[in-house]
């Protein structure tokens, strides 16, 4: 209900933010205006009251809870006489404390590298610490120049963070209505703690006006009205502010590479984390030390006999009061004014001396290490030649990130060699409107004389980038855009903008594809090109399995609920005695098309090629083009005058296809060398065959043949799968066997190989198109012969492709996953056993999830399992898919 409450006056601020800016400085103004003299004239019964009560000097006799400066008086008769050292001295401490708070939270603000940030900020502390503040001091009577030493204790009280994560909300709108919506969520999630904080600071510092100290007492005053000012500015002017400064300079910046930045920032990441993890515990605390501070502010301000009260009141008011209008008598020059304002003590020069120092350490330290970069990364000679006409104040500098606290500590760490490409990645000119074409082509094509190649790139904002895109020519091609950048990251990001706009494509919908945080350093010219981002697919793992002697536990990407827990407890049943595997290397295959002219001239050919010398050679123009690329075998298939060549070769840990490739071009060059009239067709005349269903991968085999088996005993049969071995075989002789036959499926003879194939495949960084062959296998039950009751069985996969080295397998994902099973890279000592063994493994993960399924099926317990599972309310609940996609679930059986 109360965050309710502050969304909707968030609302309210962000959508009027006119109405609201001047109705506050209205307000004030007519603060600042307002005559206070007739209140505060003393009449002439209070005066005679006061002189009567006066003692010799002038002064009002001491009371035991006199509070001298009560009623905001111009100053207090004493008051000068307690300006000692040890005043000097306290005050300076709290003024320099005051100074490098208020240095620390600029800095922190100028970190987060936005200018609008910085400047809505810096002016809500202005309008916050002294503007408000001074025209409510004036209207309650005080005199203005006690603002020399409160404004030191305004700024020690006002906390910037809140403002910039609530600047930060408002940057990530993509329009003003977004704008007005974020501003909205912000404060309906900081109002109540901010709120709370306010309540607990006002009654904590407003303790210290119950000290009985004179210039305690003043200041304490000051501190607790400018907690309540600032909270109230921040509720209403600082909302209005951001809406209406982001309304007016929207139309003339480039917001889009601010937005991206405002999106992923840690700052909004700790608004969501706030909001999921609410800390009771200090919120109670918080409301317990409040309703303490009232009981002492009530005990101590209102419980007194009425003697006492009306005593010290009858004495102290006229008192004041008269003093009061006398001061303001006497002060009520504009010059005495300025003269008090302007008095300069010991303790003000050393104030002087340390915002001077700090001023000087910001402009001529501070900046140094972030402006040196830069300049290394894209030197201003080679943008002078670029563009002579360009002043120099129009040089390339830092463009605008907001930066996180993490990459800010992690820049500081860096090593000179770094810490380039990271300032490199986030250099463009300041937000203005994009320079003419042919200006950033010069600059896109300025060579840096140092290593002689292009730098300019970094000069360029994301729009003049975009630009030069969208004009064509070999420039900037989009699908090179990365290397002309030479900056991964930020070339992925505008492609994403690019073809976003292209495709009409809302950018909320394609911000739900990350791309940040990966290192494509092993993804481009590998494993992927035109590079939009990635998707994250949950990793499981199915295990202990044990095979051979040894336990796995078996990584599983899938996104198909019950996948995992089916071949886990598949694992479970196995592992009680083990798998036993025994692996073929088979080879891998390429089978071009070559054609002669004649049906003789093919069969010349084909019978050279088979010619044992002939081979042999053939084999030494394959073998030279890889070191562990090996020919192995070669089978040609006669189809009138073509002739399909299926070489066969041994790849050691790679999964071979482009190796075979390279070998098999080398052999036809050679082949074509003994018969010029050999016409080449295709490098892949699907004799292969690669990633189709094929009768010669099920009977020749493909990459590895693997066949794997295991005794599952009666008790365990009975205690893991709450089934026996006869109904078991009876179940895979009519599905497997006589109901692949009915559909006349080729190597379909198995229950869902495909889906552990596929899962261990998306794991371990293989080819997952490959799981068309991968997935032929014979899925084999029968009773024991020694015991009838325990159950036999095997799984034959005669065509796995599989590698530990190349392609994906190289993505640290997909490596830590390979470490898990301890088969990754290549073997060191022999070639192909760490692919020999990820083979094993996955036929041995294949039998696990098939025994499971299998008694799943028998059980009836299919169907319950995926209701549970992958059909759950998180699944199918439109609510929680953004794009309010129907899900559904994919079912288990082939």
């Amino acid at each position: 209900m109360i965050g309710r409450l502050f969304r909707a006056h968030g609302e309210f601020c962000a959508s009027h933010p006119w109405e609201v800016i001047v109705a506050l400085l209205t307000i004030t103004a007519c603060m600042l205006t307002v005559d206070k003299t007739g209140t505060l004239d003393v009449s002439a019964p209070a005066a005679a009251a006061a002189a009567a009560t006066a003692t010799p000097n002038g002064t009002p006799p001491p009371t035991g809870r006199q509070r001298p400066c009560h009623g905001w008086s111009q100053s207090c008769d004493g008051l000068e006489a307690e300006y000692n050292a040890a005043d000097v001295i306290l005050m300076t401490i709290v003024r320099c404390t005051a100074v490098l708070y208020c240095y620390y939270q600029f800095c922190s603000l100028h970190r987060l590298g936005s200018k609008y940030v910085l400047g809505i900020a810096g002016l809500f502390t202005v309008f916050s610490s002294f503007i408000f503040t001074t025209a409510i001091i004036k209207f309650l009577g005080s005199d203005i120049s006690d603002l020399k030493d409160a404004l030191f204790f305004l700024l020690l009280v006002i906390d910037l963070s809140n403002s910039g994560r609530l600047a930060q909300l408002a940057l990530a709108g993509s329009n003003q209505a977004e704008v007005t919506r974020n501003i909205a969520r912000g404060l309906e999630l900081l109002g109540p703690s901010i709120s709370l904080d306010t309540i607990v600071e006002a009654l904590l510092v407003g303790v210290g006006t119950l000290s009985g100290v004179q210039r305690l007492e003043v200041l304490c005053m000051f501190a607790v009205l400018s907690v309540l000012v600032n909270y109230v500015v921040f509720m209403t002017f600082y909302p209005a502010c951001l809406s209406l400064i982001f309304d007016l300079s929207r139309t003339g910046m480039d917001m889009s590479a601010v937005r991206e930045r405002a999106k992923g920032s840690l700052l909004l990441k700790s608004l969501n984390e706030e909001e999921q993890k609410a800390n009771p515990v200090l919120q109670r605390v918080k409301l317990i030390m409040s309703t303490g501070l009232v009981i002492v502010h009530v005990y101590s301000r209102i419980v007194f006999t009425s003697s006492d009260y009306d005593t010290v009141d009858k004495t102290l008011s006229p008192t004041l009061n008269l003093n009061a209008s006398t001061n303001r008598t006497e002060s009520g020059e504009l010059t005495d004014i300025l003269i008090r304002l302007l008095t300069m003590s010991a303790d003000h020069i050393v104030i002087c001396i340390v915002v001077i120092a700090l001023v000087v350490k910001f402009i001529c330290f501070d900046n140094r290490d972030t402006l040196q970069a830069p300049l290394r990364a894209a030197p201003v000679e080679s943008t002078a030649k670029a563009s002579q006409t360009m002043p120099l104040e129009l040089a390339p500098v830092a463009r605008v990130p907001l930066f996180s606290l993490e990459e800010q500590s992690s820049t500081h760490a860096a090593t000179q060699t770094e810490l380039v490409p990271l300032v490199r990645e986030r250099l463009a000119l300041p937000v203005r409107p994009p320079r003419p074409l042919q200006e950033c082509l010069a600059l896109l094509n300025a060579i840096d004389e140092a290593d002689g190649v292009a730098s300019g790139a970094a000069a360029l904002s994301d729009e003049e980038i975009i630009n030069i895109v969208n004009a064509g020519g070999q420039h900037c091609p989009l699908h090179k855009i990365e290397s002309v950048l030479e900056d991964l990251e930020r070339g992925i990001a505008i492609r994403r903008q690019i073809i976003g706009g292209r495709a009409k494509l809302p950018l909320e919908r394609l911000d739900l594809l990350p791309y940040k945080h990966f290192d494509y350093r092993k993804v481009m010219n590998a494993c992927c090109e035109n590079v939009l981002g990635y998707v994250p697919i949950p990793v499981g793992y199915a295990g202990p399995l044990m095979l051979d002697g040894v336990s796995y536990y078996v990584p599983m990407a899938t996104t198909e609920g019950a996948l995992v827990a089916s071949t886990n407890r598949g694992c479970k049943a196995l592992s009680v005695r083990g798998v036993r595997s025994v692996v073929e290397d088979v080879g891998m295959t390429r089978a071009p098309c070559v054609r002669f002219p004649s049906v003789a001239r093919a069969s010349e050919a084909k019978r050279w090629i088979e010619h044992e010398a002939n081979y042999l050679l053939v084999k030494k123009e394959f073998d030279s083009t890889s070191r562990f690329g090996r020919l192995k075998d070669c089978y040609i298939a006669m189809d009138g005058p073509q002739l399909y060549v299926r070489f066969e070769a041994l790849t050691g840990d790679a999964m071979g296809m482009n190796m075979v490739s390279k070998g098999t071009e080398m052999a036809l060059r050679f082949i074509k060398r003994q018969f010029p009239d050999m016409q080449i067709i295709s490098l892949s005349g699907n004799f292969c065959c690669d990633k189709k269903p094929a009768a010669i991968n099920w009977i020749k085999g493909r990459g590895k043949r693997v066949v794997t088996e295991c005794i599952i005993s009666a008790a365990t049969l009975r205690s893991v799968l709450k089934t026996d071995a006869k109904t078991l075989v009876e179940c895979n002789k009519l599905k497997n066997l006589s109901g692949t036959a009915m559909a006349g499926s080729i190597g379909g003879n198995n229950a869902h190989a495909a889906n552990m194939v596929t899962a261990v495949f998306l794991a371990t960084g293989q080819d997952p198109a490959q799981n068309v062959t991968s997935s032929n296998c014979s899925t084999a039950m029968d009773c024991w012969a020694e015991n009838s009751e325990d159950l036999y069985m095997t799984c034959t996969m005669p065509s796995l492709e599989v590698g530990t080295v190349g392609g994906g397998t190289g993505l640290p994902g997909q490596g830590a996953c390979l470490e898990m099973l301890g088969v990754r890279g290549a073997h060191p000592t022999q070639p192909g056993d760490n692919a020999k063994k990820l083979a094993q493994i996955v036929c041995a993960t294949v039998m696990a999830g098939e025994l499971s399924l299998m008694a799943a099926l028998v059980n009836n317990d299919l169907v319950k399992s995926h209701m549970r599972h992958n059909r759950s309310s998180i699944a199918v609940s439109g609510a929680n898919n953004p794009l309010n996609v129907t899900v559904s679930s994919c079912s288990t059986i082939s």
